[in-house]
């Protein structure tokens, strides 16, 4: 009896242990599953362990290693899938018009290039290459139409340069804020009968920006005053700071040949001291060693002249124009000094910064307008804004920097923040080069090199393209996603191809 009723209680117990796994099974969520049968499947526990810790029978354990272990499988199973058809195009000669508009302009191809395309993707051979040329040729004039009807009276600031396209100048002018370009014309000169007629056409069209920024060019400049008397032309910085990193660069590079020159007859002179000759080469060396202290000594003060006039003196963030101006002349005396010492290089530099220093120095002069709107807006000491200015232009990383924020933030207390704010952007908003041109170029010179002949026809499409494309990435977040012609009206438009009588294809859902 004592037999049978320990069998029989222990038939009770067992099923009372099954039915706590299943409530245990039933309480485990995705993670805890997910992370026991990656446990199981590693074997890095025995099964009957990983059961007891989550109180689980070992069948649970065996069926979810199993489910994970048939997801690995099918994850890293060989895709089968490559020949499934994801959609379909309706192949029209609408669509094959866009198809040649897109490789042209967004695809960089040549016309050729776009029939190998078509023969290679599609075994569609036909077109040719006349037939490639008239498309893109219709297009050129929907595209004009397009250019011509755009309203350019919301431009404030122009910039104006030259590019070179076989020998022969493109003028171009753009928009400063939206990137915008307004001019586009391969000429036969640039002087000043045809600068001046283009920008008084471009007046025409509402054109009448508060200044323009431009490089010392003579005929861009005569020929501005004679369109536009009212209108400044502001100097560029980024030509006179190109020209002394390379004089600062050649000169470092003589002050090097010196160096290695002397090193090369101190080693001749050891050999000949050996032989008993010491003195055969002494003059040579003395004057040697002439030449390298007085090159080392010109590199390193025209590099001190040049970080002066980049950082210091050119730079957004600085003191006001008064000192800018005396910083500026300062520089060109000194360089007026060390001009002799190098004729061929120095002077011309110096007798550009010369002649044009009021121009270069003009958005100085804008800046100190602003900071004194600043300060009376702000209730704030002017030269406490132009302080704050000057915060702006130091190496945050260094003591100095946070010292003198410290002695400013205890000055103005709780208005430090907002008269920072505004001031920064004051001097985002303040353009100094017509840098944006040298970034069109960049991106003309990869149409450019695919034609031996570039016509304006050409171009005037290019600049409609170029104007009504959407920036992908951008150093400013607020240009991301939208056209130059949008960032310029604040107002969408349709895609290019729709705005050149193209149905855009889109993707049944």
């Amino acid at each position: 009896m004592a037999t049978q009723v320990i069998g029989t209680s222990a038939l009770k117990v067992e099923p009372c242990l099954n039915q706590n796994h299943v409530n245990a099974a039933r309480q485990l969520g995705p993670d805890q599953r997910r992370q026991m049968s990656v446990q199981a499947l590693a074997r890095s526990e025995p099964i009957a362990q990983l059961a007891r810790e989550h109180n689980v029978s070992r069948k649970f354990v065996y069926q979810n290693a199993s489910k994970a272990s048939d997801a690995l499988d099918e994850a890293f199973a060989p895709s089968d899938n490559d020949a499934e058809v994801l959609f379909t195009v309706p192949v029209t000669k609408a669509w094959l018009r866009q198809f040649v508009l897109a490789s042209v302009l967004v695809g960089h191809n040549s016309m050729r290039g776009v029939l190998e395309i078509l023969d290679a993707v599609f075994d569609y051979r036909g077109l040719s290459v006349g037939t490639v040329h008239n498309i893109v040729h219709e297009a050129v004039a929907k595209a004009c139409v397009v250019n011509q009807a755009q309203a350019l009276s919301g431009i404030d600031v122009g910039a104006h340069d030259e590019i070179f396209q076989a020998g022969k100048p493109v003028l171009v002018g753009m928009d400063v804020q939206s990137t915008y370009c307004y001019l586009l014309s391969l000429e036969e000169h640039r002087d000043e009968t045809t600068w001046g007629v283009h920008l008084l056409d471009l007046a025409d069209n509402g054109l009448c920006p508060d200044y323009t920024i431009a490089d010392g060019g003579k005929g861009l400049r005569a020929g501005q005053r004679a369109a536009w008397p009212g209108v400044a032309c502001h100097g560029d910085v980024f030509h006179p700071e190109r020209d002394l990193g390379k004089l600062a660069s050649f000169l470092e590079h003589r002050a090097a040949g010196c160096i290695t020159a002397r090193e090369k007859l101190e080693r001749k002179m050891q050999h000949c001291r050996k032989r008993g000759k010491g003195q055969t080469l002494s003059k040579r060396l003395a004057l040697a060693r002439q030449a390298e202290l007085r090159a080392t000594h010109l590199a390193q003060d025209i590099g001190t002249l040049a970080d002066w006039m980049q950082n210091d003196i050119l730079s957004l963030a600085g003191p006001d124009r008064a000192t800018r101006a005396d910083l500026f002349d300062f520089v060109v005396k000194q360089l007026e000094h060390r001009e002799p010492l190098c004729m061929h290089r120095i002077g011309p530099v110096r007798k550009m910064l010369q002649n044009q220093r009021d121009d270069l120095l003009a958005f100085a002069g804008i800046l100190d307008e602003r900071f004194a709107g600043v300060a009376a807006h702000m209730n704030v000491p002017l030269y406490l804004v132009h302080s704050i200015c000057e915060l702006q232009g130091m190496e945050q990383r260094s003591p100095a920097h946070w010292q003198r924020k410290a002695q400013l933030q205890h000055k103005l207390k709780h208005r430090f923040h907002d008269t920072e704010r505004a001031i920064r952007q004051v001097l985002a908003d303040t353009p100094r080069a017509s840098s944006i041109v040298e970034n069109l170029n960049s991106r003309l010179r990869n149409y450019f090199f695919l034609r031996r002949q570039i016509g304006n026809g050409y171009l005037d499409l290019l600049r409609f393209f170029l104007n009504h494309r959407c920036f992908l990435r951008s150093d400013r977040p607020e240009r991301v996603g939208k056209s130059p012609a949008e960032l310029l009206t604040g107002q969408a438009h349709p895609h290019w191809l729709q705005m050149l009588g193209f149905e855009q294809f889109h993707r049944a859902n």
